[in-house]
């Protein structure tokens, strides 16, 4: 697409030259004689394309997000009217007998089938300085069996392993302000959570540290007033998974007072097997009301902050549009005043009040291409910056770490917003110019 809108900035003002008559010598000239006015006035759209961009890159991020969450074929269960998995209670009677249903798929004679307890947490900040949030919201999730959990999910590890049956390891030697014999939590972290907690560190910490981006394996922080030690980082990238800690379910439990599951993932054989087991857990299933959804149904669902964000992104938009019209129409009406005598000179050797009127829109077109492409160049540098959000749907939402993405269709919005104001800023101070008359112009 980005292609196409390139070539027909080409053509356009390729078209504008051989309707125009007016030699683009003549065009880049003027430029250049008012060219603290010309780069003023580019600047303005160099900063609003590449505010724009960044916005874009900021929704566009997190749709990837939500919409790269859940497997094909895996049904999420909550509580029955729970809207949110952390307002879902389920007994783990109600559990035992939803796995045993046989639309659920078997791996090594075991249903696939992942019993998890989702919370978000509120974690101090340390070493936050001044003017700077003291607290954060961290997401936990408690899992039974998490070798399980992660061919559910379909989440591998990029370091480290998955935390043991236990959940805990015993400090070996007096360090991070512990005594020997500690216990510490084990934890395995999404990419995303990892960097976050990462900033945290003192300068002497991240000089001794293996990883200076994020927390790496071996590494420590504290929640709940316990010390938990880094044993694993997921390959989470894309997913709101890279925002979750995920630790036994039993220790959190016991740490946060949450002593019921939140959550059943299930697999079955497809998506249409999904639809097929959410429909009959609905209606046919009468041992326990629960509330089913396809997973990736329900994570798609969380993409009400980004209507939101893209409400105000458009409002914005049109606020810096107008602007930028205004800017470049000033721009172009001060160089038609500047040029009148030039003006008169061109219509008395020939040239067709359209020539003049080409004329200008050219220019116009010009100063707000050069400006969008230079905003074009410095919003592709925000493309993979990380950033903090909240996905919302219906019920709680969800604090996420995500990559900002550029792709060639904001691009294209960028270029096609540029080329709209360019020429609706040219034609008024064009009009104006095409209906003076030769003889009073030059008096």
């Amino acid at each position: 697409m980005i292609e196409t809108l390139l070539t027909l900035a080409a053509v356009l003002i390729a078209s504008l030259l051989a309707v125009g008559k007016v030699p683009l010598g003549y065009t880049l000239r003027s430029l250049t004689v008012r060219w603290r006015t010309t780069v003023l006035t580019a600047l303005a759209f160099t900063a609003m394309v590449t505010l724009l961009i960044a916005m874009l890159a900021f929704v566009n991020g997190m749709q990837i997000m939500t919409e790269g969450t859940g497997v094909p074929g895996n049904v999420m269960i909550l509580a029955d009217g729970a809207t949110d998995e952390a307002f879902s209670n389920l007994s783990v009677a109600d559990l035992t007998e939803i796995e045993s249903e046989p639309a659920i798929v078997t791996w090594q004679g075991r249903p696939m089938v992942s019993r998890e307890t989702y919370l978000v947490v509120n974690q101090m900040i340390p070493n936050s300085s001044p003017g700077r949030p003291q607290r954060r919201f961290l997401q936990l999730r408690g899992l039974d069996d998490p070798l399980m959990a992660a061919r559910v999910h379909e989440i591998s590890l990029q370091s480290g392993t998955w935390f043991s049956d236990a959940g805990v390891r015993e400090l070996e030697e007096d360090a991070h302000g512990e005594v020997k014999g500690s216990t510490l939590i084990e934890a395995v972290l999404g990419e995303g959570v990892a960097r976050e907690l990462g900033r945290d560190r003192t300068a002497e910490q991240l000089a001794r540290a293996r990883n200076r981006q994020r927390l790496d394996v071996g590494d420590t922080f504290k929640l709940g007033n316990r010390l938990w030690l880094v044993v694993g980082v997921m390959r989470s990238s894309g997913s709101t998974f890279n925002s979750e800690i995920w630790a036994k379910r039993a220790l959190i439990a016991a740490i946060f007072g949450k002593n019921t599951y939140t959550t059943l993932v299930v697999r079955t054989a497809d998506d249409q097997s999904a639809a097929a087991f959410c429909q009959f857990l609905k209606e046919k299933y009468t041992k326990a009301p629960v509330s089913p959804q396809v997973e990736k149904n329900y994570y798609a669902s969380l993409q009400e902050t980004n209507k939101q964000f893209l409400v105000a992104i458009i409002f914005i938009t049109i606020v810096m549009s107008v602007g930028g019209v205004f800017g470049i129409m000033n721009t172009m009406f001060a160089a038609v005043n500047q040029r009148i005598k030039d003006i008169g000179v061109l219509r008395l050797v020939g040239y067709a009040p359209e020539h003049v009127l080409v004329a200008i829109l050219l220019e116009s077109l010009l100063i707000a291409m050069l400006g969008g492409m230079f905003g074009c160049a410095l919003g592709s540098l925000c493309h993979g910056m990380s950033a903090t959000s909240v996905v919302a749907g219906v019920g709680m939402g969800k604090s996420v770490a995500l990559q900002l993405t550029v792709d060639s269709t904001i691009y294209a919005v960028a270029i096609l917003l540029t080329l709209v104001l360019g020429i609706l800023g040219g034609l008024l101070p064009g009009l104006s110019a095409m209906r003076l008359k030769p003889l009073e112009a030059l008096r």
